[in-house]
Order: structure tokens, then C-alpha cells, then sequence
């Protein structure tokens, strides 16, 4: 059985936070409690960017600290070890978002490239990962998923698209290390679905190395993950799955809503967990087909997954399931589970300051529309200033 206080810990949550990290992330997450504080903020980003104004300091000195590991692969190694004393992996992921050129498309592939070869040597780095729409523009994915007529250019895109993606898949392969294929929006996932699909065929033949990420907020990804396990099951393929609930849900109800559609997004959050814990045991259930990265900032899920993983003889340290968080949040359940020997890891943005803005923004966005996130990670960051507070006048006494 698996304590359920597991997660009380704010000692070993936070043991790698000095006392400046914990006020830094009191800061930052009572401002983002604040319902007006974001939205202005992000536009006062926005402006100090398009004037060209030094704000590079503030921000490594605030949200950058606190979201990111570094601006290059080696600023955030001392991170990593630190994290992998604790018995907390990580997965490296160079956060530059919004580029538009063929050029740019081909240097993100590259860079993917190296940091998957980079984490081949280092054993604390058992994953990478890549999000489709840095290999190519949105724009292709959406009118390939649409199933409408390409132009004769823009086939030459698709094509480069599916080259850039197979290259990196195939780096993967080549170098032993798991890689995240990450979701977007609804309206470009099917021709990123079916691409990942085409590469798990390829190279998951023994083993999980292409992991397609499911947004469980998503009321069909139970079926979609029924149908693609029969088909793995038929030609002789493993899956690997990354779990999430999502992250765009404002954006694909508004879309919807506007080109009157049914929306692809559950009714709502309790639909959403319901949805989430059915994917995540289903794959469980079937764990010799399907491997699973399990991204979730949620105890209960967690918990649920720990416990039905105990009461099948799974071991904690299944190479085949994984439980992920992102750098900057729910340190009580990474470094708690961590302590327990289970597989867990965080999700370690890099990159330029400048270049990760838009990533940081976007933190700050879901952070503050998630209910009870800021929250819970408020109480647990106050706990733990109280319990050194209460250790500061022990020793002082």
C-alpha cells in the first residue's frame, strides 16, 4: 500500500529551494493568484518586447528562475544532478515557440537532434521532446488534417515537415533515448497523430521510443487510444503514450464555439479527471503494449496510478511508466515520489530569455486559469516557510 499522506512532505518537496528560491516562488505564485495580475502583466511583456526594452534581468530574476533551467543545455546541467541526487530525472526542452521560416523549421530539427544526443550521454536524461509545429508551420498541419488540396509548395512543405520529423524520430531511435511528441491544438492533431503513429510503427518495435502525447480534456482520446492499441496489437508495434489533461481548453471551446462546431473539449473539469484516469488505467492495464509518461500536477491521479500499479505487482521503478511535472510546480509530488523509488521527472524548458517569452507567458496563463493549481502550490510553499521558520527557533533556542 502506498501512504496517502505521500504527498504531505514539504521538506523533501521543496529540499532543493533555498530560502531566496522559496520567497521568489511565494512571490510569484501569490501574484499569479491575483485574477488581474497576469493579464496585465503579459501585456506589459509584450510591450516592453516590441520596444526593444532591457528586461532581460527582471525576468531571469523572477518567472525565468523559477520555469526554466538555463539558456543552453550545459547552464542547466547543475540542475539536473542536483534533481538526480534527489532521485528525480528530467527531460530537456528547449522552449522556443513562434517561428515561421523553412530555415528556422530545419534548425529546430537540429537542435532537437543534439539535445537527443545529448541526453544519450547522461544518464539522468532518459527523454527528449519536440513539438510538431517547431518542425513546420501550423498553417500546413492544419490543411493536411483539414484533408484539403495542397499547393504545389505547400506539398513541398508537408514534405519537409514529415522529413524533419522522421530525422528527429530516427535520432531518437538511433541514440536509446525516449522522445515526447507533444499535442497542439485540435484543428492540426490528426496529421501530427498519424505522423507519430507512422513513426511507432517504425521504431517501437521492440520497445516504446515514440511516445504521441494524449490531451485527456479531450472526451475521444479514450476510443482514439482502443483504436491505435488494436492496430499495435495487429502489425506488431508498442505504444507509448504521454498522458496530460491539456492546456489550450479557453482557446478550442472559444474556435468552437465561433465556427459552430461541437466542441472536441469535455463539459468540464470533473468530465476532464474522469477522462484522464480511464486513459491512464487503460494503459496501465495493457502496460506489456503501452508505456506511459504520466503528466499530471493532480495528487489524486497520481495517487490512483501508484496504487493500481501496487496492486498489479508493477514495480515502482517500471521503466515503463513514468510520472512528470513540470519545472516550477508540484515539487510534493515529484520529489515525493522520487523518494519512494518510482520514476520521476521533470520537464526542464531551456533556451534564450528572450526566445522562451512567449513559453513563460504561457506558463503564467495556464497557471492562473487552473483551478486550484496556484492554490495548493501556495499553501505548500507557506507550510514549508513556517516549518523552517519553526526550525530557525529551535536552533536558536
Amino acid at each position: 500500500m502506498i501512504d496517502t499522506k505521500i504527498f504531505n512532505d514539504t521538506k523533501h518537496a521543496f529540499v532543493l529551494k533555498s530560502d531566496k528560491d522559496l520567497k521568489r516562488s511565494l512571490f510569484l505564485f501569490t501574484m499569479m493568484n491575483i485574477p488581474f495580475f497576469v493579464p496585465i502583466s503579459t501585456r506589459a511583456t509584450n510591450l516592453a518586447l516590441d520596444l526593444k526594452l532591457p528586461i532581460d534581468s527582471l525576468v531571469r530574476a523572477t518567472i525565468f528562475e523559477q520555469f526554466c533551467g538555463g539558456e543552453s543545455q550545459d547552464e542547466c546541467m547543475p540542475l539536473v544532478k542536483k534533481m538526480y541526487a534527489e532521485n528525480v530525472y528530467s527531460v530537456l526542452d528547449y522552449s522556443v515557440e513562434g517561428k515561421e521560416t523553412e530555415e528556422e523549421f530545419d534548425k529546430a530539427a537540429n537542435t532537437k537532434i543534439e539535445i537527443i544526443e545529448y541526453a544519450s550521454k547522461s544518464k539522468e536524461i532518459p527523454f527528449a521532446v519536440a513539438k510538431p509545429t517547431s518542425l513546420g508551420r501550423f498553417a500546413i498541419w492544419e490543411k493536411v488534417t483539414a484533408n484539403d488540396v495542397l499547393s504545389d509548395e505547400e506539398q513541398q512543405e508537408w514534405d519537409s515537415i514529415k522529413f524533419r520529423f522522421e530525422k528527429v524520430c530516427q535520432a531518437a531511435y538511433d541514440n536509446d533515448t525516449k522522445l515526447l511528441i507533444d499535442a497542439e491544438d485540435t484543428w492540426m492533431q490528426d496529421a501530427a497523430d498519424n505522423l507519430a503513429e507512422d513513426m511507432m510503427r517504425k521504431f517501437n518495435k521492440e520497445k516504446a521510443i515514440i511516445f504521441n502525447t494524449l490531451q485527456c480534456y479531450r472526451w475521444d482520446r479514450l476510443s482514439y487510444a482502443k483504436a491505435i492499441h488494436e492496430r499495435a496489437q495487429r502489425d506488431g508495434f508498442k505504444l507509448g503514450f504521454k498522458t496530460v489533461r491539456g492546456a489550450y481548453m479557453e482557446k478550442e471551446n472559444a474556435r468552437a464555439k465561433r465556427k459552430g462546431y461541437l466542441t472536441p473539449i469535455c463539459e468540464d473539469k470533473e468530465a476532464t479527471d474522469v477522462n484522464f484516469n480511464a486513459v491512464m488505467c487503460y494503459c496501465i492495464d495493457n502496460i506489456d503494449q503501452i508505456s506511459q509518461f504520466i503528466g499530471t500536477h493532480n495528487e489524486v491521479s497520481t495517487y490512483m496510478a501508484l496504487q493500481l500499479m501496487s496492486q498489479k505487482d508493477i514495480s515502482l521503478s517500471d521503466d515503463r511508466i513514468w510520472f512528470g511535472q513540470l519545472y516550477g510546480m508540484s515539487d510534493h509530488i515529484s520529489f515525493n515520489i522520487g523518494r519512494i523509488n518510482s520514476n520521476a521527472i521533470k520537464l526542464l524548458p531551456f533556451g534564450p530569455i528572450k526566445d522562451v517569452i512567449p513559453y513563460l507567458i504561457r506558463r503564467a496563463q495556464e497557471n492562473s486559469s487552473v483551478r486550484g493549481q496556484t492554490g495548493r502550490e501556495l499553501a505548500l510553499l507557506r507550510e514549508e516557510k513556517q516549518r523552517r521558520a519553526g526550525q530557525f527557533v529551535k536552533r536558536v533556542e
